[in-house]
Parts: structure tokens; sequence; C-alpha cells
């Protein structure tokens, strides 16, 4: 039976830039037993003893089947990544990375230890942002459903809005759908450009980017349906010419809006499996 106790790994600093382990959230905002760390190589694993009911390898897996317990988690982790990234560069690991005792941690980075540096190099002065283009959802006014829109097929006794009546009432609301739709396509298509125009503007400021996959409605805090979500790892010396190249409110095409959030420690940007990050 192996003794060591599990350790819960946050994420990695250079050991050159910490005495200690960095400034972490106000105690019970963890997920173990307070934050310590393991160093090896040049390189300083930010970690903190777990339970082994909760993150030994079997009841791990079936936690991570449970989205309560695996948001919980989720937070936590970010609490104690981005306190840590208000003073040093971090690369946060993957979601429920978990070694056993220190052994297992120095072999995670022994193992790592060239791609760690190397993100620590890229990410060293450096931050991310995100950028979000939401479209309104506002829904259009119906089309009438009065009676002047209803009419009666000669010889035929049905009625409908799509039937052919005197006076074109049938024609009119055909040609009501049809404005609708091609409405809804000039939005799609300013969307389109806005986007692109925007991402073109953005990138020639950031050290690179990060397309990602548009948000989902019951994610998005805000209105409207998210159409371009991207991230940009920008210079902190090039910070204010990125904020100006974002339009403001009154710039931006009737019907979208542009959400920027950050600075965040660069999730997108570690290249080491740091899939689970902040709310862009």
């Amino acid at each position: 039976m192996n003794d060591e106790p599990l350790l819960y790994v946050y994420a990695v600093v250079r050991s050159s830039t910490t005495t200690g382990a960095p400034p972490g959230p106000p105690a019970g905002e963890t997920l173990g037993a307070g934050l310590t760390t393991v160093a090896h190589r040049g390189l300083t694993a930010l970690v903190e003893p777990v339970p082994a009911a909760d993150f030994d390898e079997a009841p791990l897996r079936r936690r991570l089947e449970d989205l309560d317990w695996l948001a919980e988690v989720a937070r936590a982790h970010h609490r104690v990544v981005a306190a840590a990234g208000r003073h040093v560069t971090t690369v946060p690991l993957r979601l429920a990375t978990v070694c056993r005792g220190e052994p297992g941690v120095r072999r995670l980075l022994e193992d790592g230890a060239h791609r760690l540096s190397e993100t620590i190099d890229r990410l060293t002065g450096a931050h991310e942002w995100g950028i979000k283009l939401y479209v309104d959802e506002t829904p259009a006014e119906p089309a009438s459903t009065s009676a002047d829109s209803t009419a009666t097929t000669a010889g035929s006794g049905s009625t409908g809005p799509g039937a052919a009546a005197p006076g074109g009432s049938g024609r009119d609301y055909l040609r009501r759908r049809l404005g609708d739709r091609r409405a809804r396509q000039d939005v799609e298509d300013t969307a389109a450009l806005t986007a692109r125009q925007l991402h073109e503007v953005l990138a020639r400021v950031a050290a690179e980017t990060v397309l990602h996959p548009p948000q989902q409605a019951r994610l998005s805090e805000g209105p409207g349906r998210n159409v371009f979500n991207a991230a940009y790892l920008v210079p902190d010396e090039r910070r204010q010419e990125f904020l100006d190249a974002v339009p403001p409110p009154e710039d931006v095409h009737v019907g979208l809006r542009v959400e920027i959030t950050g600075p965040w420690v660069p999730y997108s940007f570690t290249r080491t499996g740091a899939d689970e990050g902040p709310d862009r």
C-alpha cells in the first residue's frame, strides 16, 4: 500500500521567481489542507494535499461525472491560479491533475521540463484578453394573423396565410417572410465581416491568438448570441494599444455587441493541457 499523500497540482512557476508558495486565495477557497510547493529542475509546482476519498484514481473517475462537483473544483482551481498569476508568470495545469506524493510531482516536472520552461518564457510579460462578438437576438415582430392576411382560395374552401387571395394578402405574407429572412442574413453577413475585421486588427497587436468555438447560450452571461470568441496573448507594454483597438459601442454596427474580458492568466496559450479556464 502506498502511503504517499495525494497532491493536487494547480500550476507551475519558475523557481527563481518565488521563495515559497505564491500567495493563494483565502482559507476555505482551495481544495484541501493548504497550499505548498514542490521544486525540481528550476521549476516549482504549486500543490495541495487532497483527500483520497475524492481524488484517488477510482473515486476521481466517478467524481468527474458529477458536474456540480467538477464546477466547484474548477472554481477553486482558477482561484489558486489567478492568485499566483497576480505575482509571477504562471502555467496552469489541467483540471484535476493529481500526483502520488512529492516523487510523483517531481516526475511530472521532469517529464515536462522542456515544455514548461518554454511556455513560461513565452508567457512572461504578457496576459490573455478575451474578445467576444454577439448578435442581438431580439425576436422580430410576428407576421400579422388578422383577418386581412387570411384568405379563402376560390373554389377550394381552404384558408391560411399562404393561400392566394384577392388583394394579394397571401403574397404580402410571403413577402414579409422573405424580407425577414433577408434581414437575418444581412445581420449574419455583417457579423461575419465585423468579426473578420476585428480579428485582423487585434491580431496585429497580440503576440499570439486562439480562436475558440462560439460560447453556448447557457454559458453566456450577457444578451445575444455569441458568434465570435477569441483569445489574444498581449504583451503588457502593448496593453493600451490593444484596448484602444477594440471599437467603442457607438462604433459597432447596430444589432452587434463586442465584449472584452481580461487580463487573465494565459490559459489559452499554455499548450500543456490546461484546458479549464475562466468564463471569457
